[in-house]
């Protein structure tokens, strides 16, 4: 039985299994879900999985943050199935269809739940797409974990915590958020969903995991995403000023995306619900990661300040205790070993040779 290591156990024993899942045809791969599996952090886990022969992986995502490019090496795999709804319409559709109107064509031992767009650029351009994404998204993934005995895990978000007043933030707190902010279709729903996932673990037995991943880089971000790290390489990379906004003393702390999905799969294979902070405890400020980029990638160009956006956090840096201790997890790419990596992926989407 799942522990949160707070002694939060399950007043249910979790569903059986569904009967199609012990016919034959059924019994020889473990069969994982990935939700947002074309995305950045969904992509390299999907590579992660696909590395067991053992592991066929089913991908549903509508490309409204994600790529199909990010999936090619897999397209057209015996054990790779990729499901995509039309750009149109929000990704929270995609699950009603599969679920509510076809609901025996996908059966599933383990579900990674990852839909949603992560970056403020995309999440602020259609905050009500971000909550239902977030809610009702939640909700049918739950459904399909109930029906046929799935476990399933969330990615949460540092995002809970939101301006945090302790610090480190450790799992126990429960966050300093604005529930009408810009931020909040984000902030907020991804709160709903932990919720969500809680209460269906106490009420029906279902076997979740929450992770609540911190500031993820490394190759296949968006370009233009508006993320501080892919900010700041792609404005290197095209001779562009490094943009800080202000004050520029503002902290975070970047987790190399390898790092994070071995974090995910521990959690998704280990014995704790969770919720458990995956993420890299280095902590820098903006001005510190701007110095590290123009180092590493261009020492020409220049750093200037801009005004800064509503509800930054001031302070973000995880307490990873649990993870170490429950998962036998720690990042191991530092931030300076990272960023080279990231830096060729983004020169060969852009076109942009490093100069002599």
């Amino acid at each position: 039985m799942a522990s949160n290591g707070n002694n939060h156990v399950s007043t249910k024993p979790p569903p059986e299994p569904s009967p199609l899942r012990k016919a034959k045809f059924f019994q020889a791969n473990m069969r994982i879900l990935v939700t947002g599996g074309a995305g950045f952090i969904g992509s390299h886990l999907v590579d992660k999985l696909m590395q067991n022969e053992k592991n066929e992986v089913i991908v549903v995502d509508n490309y409204f943050t994600g790529s199909k490019d990010n999936l090619k090496q897999w397209i057209g795999h015996p054990r790779f199935e990729l499901i995509r709804h039309g750009k149109a319409l929000p990704v929270v559709c995609l699950f009603l269809q599969i679920y509510v109107t076809e609901p025996l064509l996908i059966e599933v031992d383990q579900i990674y739940h990852l839909a949603c767009p992560a970056s403020p650029i995309f999440y602020k351009y259609n905050p009500v797409k971000t909550i239902k994404t977030n809610v009702i998204g939640t909700l049918n993934m739950l459904g399909l974990a109930k029906r046929t005995g799935a476990r399933i895990l969330l990615t949460s978000t540092s995002e809970v915590y939101g301006d945090p007043l302790v610090h480190p933030q450790d799992e126990t707190y429960w966050g300093n958020v604005n529930p009408i902010g810009v931020r909040s279709c984000y902030d907020e729903g991804k709160r709903v969903a932990e919720t969500l996932m809680f209460d269906y673990h106490r009420q029906h037995g279902i076997e979740i995991r929450i992770a609540r991943i911190f500031n993820t880089y490394g190759p296949r971000m968006n370009i233009d995403d508006g993320r501080v790290v892919s900010n700041f390489i792609a404005q290197a990379i095209r001779d562009e000023a490094l943009t800080v906004q202000l004050p520029g003393t503002q902290t975070r702390s970047f987790c190399y995306v390898s790092d994070m999905v071995d974090g995910l799969m521990r959690l998704m294979e280990g014995d704790n619900t969770g919720p458990i902070n995956i993420g890299n405890p280095g902590e820098f400020t903006m001005l510190e990661l701007a110095e590290n980029v123009k180092e590493l990638i261009n020492p020409e160009v220049k750093i200037i300040t801009v005004e800064n956006t509503p509800d930054d956090p001031q302070q973000r840096k995880p307490d990873i205790t649990k993870a170490k201790e429950l998962l036998g997890w720690e990042p191991k790419v530092k931030l300076r070993d990272g960023l080279p990596l990231m830096e060729e992926d983004f020169r060969g989407r852009l076109g942009i040779s490093r100069k002599k």
